[in-house]
């Protein structure tokens, strides 16, 4: 089978190779992938920015069909329509996988990263980390779950209440699913971007969240301001990892408001304002990729219609034309890009 194969750090060293298609072992399940959806993480690790154990298959957003489970596998059978989380191996002994946060287990291996992922025919996931697919989502939207359960995660740390005013800076995938989450918890919702954002700006219409906010041509302070009789919002996302986003979130937001920052800075080290956190007694989240607990809630939102994952797929490619895909999410022209398999 062909898979798309990062095989050395630093800048691309990304290529299609043949590679035996795997076999399920104890406690494992052979899915046929369907669709695979490509991450800001993957690019980042195409640029050489972040640090995956080569040789390795990238991919690790994906959906598709059991066509094979290994010995002691009972919850599933093939035909079966499936996603899985990215969590390939824990400890399963320490104190965060006790209590379910495999995201911060210090021994987790993930699929697309330490283990072959979805960039290809066949992967195998362990038992523990697949779901069924309801009956309402179909394969594209499921190949998404994953960064939608990323959102559900860092949504799930904040209380969000009927009513509340939440702003999620940037509108990427990530910004866009969070806003989702955030409305259907009953928030009115305000993302914001850029002028190059456009094709994004006009998504968030689309897909029905309250208000589509260009910040280079609308003072997003004041229409915050007009919502809240100039308290401020009650809940900022920061999604685009960018430090000038960072300081505009906290100066939107009321008093004891709450502070989400769940996109990536280019530097671990930024200038953030500890005096308006104090100030203002604003309470800061962090929130790091998704866990367990946060797969069937985010797979029951797109079956209930809450959120629309479709609709943000804006181009399709084969594995074999990743250079195609790259450019059309550097451009800003793609929103939501999902590979297939080839023969």
């Amino acid at each position: 089978m062909k898979a798309l194969v990062k095989t050395e750090l630093g800048f691309g060293n990304l290529e299609i190779q043949d590679k035996e298609e795997p076999q399920a072992g104890k406690d494992q399940v052979k899915i046929e992938v369907k669709y695979a959806g490509i991450c800001g993480s993957d690019i980042h690790t195409y640029e050489g920015h972040y640090k995956v154990g080569v040789p390795v298959t990238l991919g690790h957003e994906f959906a598709g069909e059991v066509v094979e489970v290994g010995e002691g596998v009972t919850a599933f059978k093939s035909g079966d329509r499936v996603t899985s989380e990215t969590t390939f191996y824990i400890c399963g002994e320490c104190e965060y996988c006790k209590a379910g946060d495999y995201n911060l287990c210090n021994h987790r291996k993930g699929l697309g990263t330490q283990q072959d992922g979805g960039f290809t025919k066949y992967l195998i996931a362990r038992e523990g980390s697949v779901h069924h697919l309801p009956e309402h989502v179909d394969y594209k939207s499921a190949a998404m779950t994953e960064p939608l359960s990323c959102t559900h995660h860092a949504v799930a740390k904040t209380d969000i209440s009927e009513g509340d005013i939440v702003v999620v800076i940037g509108p990427g995938p990530i910004g866009l699913f969070t806003a989702q989450v955030a409305k259907s918890r009953g928030a009115t919702v305000l993302i914001t971007g850029l002028t190059n954002d456009k094709v994004r700006l006009d998504k968030a219409k689309e897909i029905g969240i309250d208000y589509a906010v260009n910040t280079q041509e609308q003072d997003i302070k004041e229409l915050v301001n007009s919502l809240t009789n100039g308290y401020g919002a009650d809940v900022v996302f920061e999604c685009s990892g960018a430090v000038p986003a960072a300081k505009q979130g906290l100066d939107l937001l009321r008093k004891k408001g709450q502070y989400g920052q769940v996109g990536l800075f280019a530097q671990p080290e930024v200038q953030f304002d500890l005096q308006k956190i104090i100030q203002k007694e604003i309470r800061v989240v962090g929130s790091r990729s998704q866990k367990p607990a946060d797969w069937e809630p985010s797979l029951e939102l797109m079956n209930n219609g809450s959120v629309n994952a479709k609709a943000m797929v804006t181009h399709e490619f084969d594995i074999t034309q990743w250079d195609e895909a790259y450019q059309a999410i550097k451009s800003g022209e793609a929103i939501k890009v999902l590979l297939t398999p080839v023969d």
